[in-house]
């Protein structure tokens, strides 16, 4: 004999340990038949399961001829059940605008802050949300026409955090049966009944032709999400185990991980490590299978100092033994006036610079413009000055001889753009008389009528 309604909910609830005894659980009520039925279900299991109930209706601010109707449905039918109504605005347009998200992210975004909001204004400590089989589906070919991996095809989790979803098993023509047995009303929303968005589109016209083929598509899906979840919780825990055995340091915007283990890491497992690894310091949104392969070539053949660039400010930098994951923002060189040669501690590149006049045929033979570079002494202005780029900077390379901006020598000579503002300049006067370790400038070059030659040696900082 078939189930109803309020037992497949009872079992689900019990199935995914979704409630206990003494739980406050708000509801997210649109006025919909999902959120309607659920809200009625519950009700209906209030005393049984021990719980109070409390509801929220959030106006996303897109349909403001239909929302005041909708709200009044909403509280009437609350009140109807003893059941506490909140309704609460969002912004959706301005939220898209600002983070240059679409309106459905942009409200997808919202509508679950909102929902945290008011329960945690009403100590609610579980959210309801009346997503159904059907929304399953639709998701999991959503993301694979996206092209998700794994994670992407198990769809929408029964249970994350306080969100819970009791209808998550259960096909919306059932829904629509049990309504309509129990005479229970509910709105429509319009937005629901175009195709303008993508998930429409797969309602409307994909899964009836799919169902066309496989009677039972749906719950097929469900299996498959089913399987993929437990594949990916499986998953999550080799991840755990292993990146902790990978971490060599690790702050709330870095994290440093060896890099002779993951060189020989299955393809398989390494994706998520390095997933994982990057959501410990920046959000995954916008990462794509493309930066995890990027990612991965770096490991296995990239050259110790090689980089890549990765959504959401975060850099990916192989060092001799590490692979450094950091949102750290670049540093940036102070200003420092040099009245006379001697020591300069340059904290920010990490070096010293050692500078001192000597004779040119003490200079014969040592320079070799990136550990220790020699200028004309007598075509230097003092106080020196070591500084940072500057936009606008340019200069006369030395064997170039014809003027040229600092930026294109910079992207000529691959310097990574986090390291160009830690690149010393000397500066005579207005002239930037050596970029400190790479090259000097042609007009402060040593000649046959040098008389004193400034010696500058880098030497690296001890910390």
């Amino acid at each position: 004999m078939k189930r109803t309604i309020p037992e497949l909910v009872r079992a689900i609830i019990a199935k995914y340990s979704m409630i206990s005894r003494g739980d406050r659980v708000l509801i997210g009520l649109s006025g919909g038949p999902d959120s309607v039925c659920l809200l009625n279900v519950l009700a209906s299991l209030k005393d049984e399961l021990d719980i109070e109930l409390t509801a929220a209706y959030i106006d996303h601010g897109l349909r403001p001829a239909e929302t005041p109707a909708e709200i009044d449905f909403c509280f009437n039918l609350c009140k109807g059940r003893d059941i506490p109504f909140t309704a609460r605005p969002i912004d959706v347009r301005l939220h898209a605008e600002a983070k240059r998200l679409n309106k459905q992210e942009a409200a997808r975004q919202l509508r679950y802050a909102a929902l945290e909001e008011i329960a945690a204004d009403n100590s609610s400590n579980l959210i309801a949300i009346a997503h159904n089989a059907d929304d399953q589906a639709e998701t999991l070919l959503i993301n694979l026409v996206r092209g998700s991996g794994p994670l992407g095809l198990s769809g929408i989790p029964p249970v994350r955090g306080r969100i819970i979803r009791p209808l998550i098993e259960i096909e919306r023509k059932d829904i629509a049966a049990y309504l309509s047995d129990k005479n229970i009303s509910f709105v429509t929303d319009s937005s629901n009944l175009t195709n303008d968005y993508l998930r429409n589109r797969i309602r409307h016209s994909l899964i009836p032709s799919l169902k066309n083929m496989n009677r039972d598509f749906v719950s097929s899906v469900l299996r498959t999400t089913t399987i993929f979840r437990d594949e990916e919780r499986y998953f999550d825990i080799l991840v755990t185990k292993t990146l902790m055995k990978l971490i060599s340091r690790k702050s709330n915007c870095r994290i440093e991980l060896f890099l002779a283990p993951m060189e020989h890491m299955d393809t398989a497992v390494l994706r998520r490590v390095l997933r994982r690894a990057i959501s410990e310091t920046r959000d995954l949104k916008g990462l794509s299978l493309d930066h995890i392969e990027e990612l991965m070539q770096l490991i296995k053949s990239g050259k110790s100092g090689d980089r890549i660039y990765l959504p959401n400010a975060l850099r990916a930098i192989k060092a001799y033994a590490t692979l450094v994951l950091t949102a750290e923002a670049p540093a940036r060189l102070g200003e420092y006036l040099v009245h006379e040669p001697g020591d300069i501690a340059l904290r920010e590149a990490g070096i010293v610079l050692q500078l001192s006049i000597v004779e040119p045929d003490e200079a014969e033979d040592v320079c070799d413009r990136k550990r220790i570079a020699c200028l004309d002494a007598g075509k230097l202005k003092f106080p020196l000055l070591i500084r940072p780029r500057i936009s606008g900077d340019c200069f006369y390379p030395g064997g170039f001889g014809k003027r040229k901006k600092l930026q294109d020598y910079f992207v000529d000579e691959k310097i990574p753009r986090d390291e160009r503002d830690t690149v010393p300049l000397l500066v005579s006067g207005d002239d930037i008389a050596c970029i400190v370790g790479h090259r000097i400038d042609e007009r402060y070059k040593v000649d046959d009528n040098t008389e004193k030659v400034l010696l500058m040696e880098i030497r690296h900082l001890k910390f």
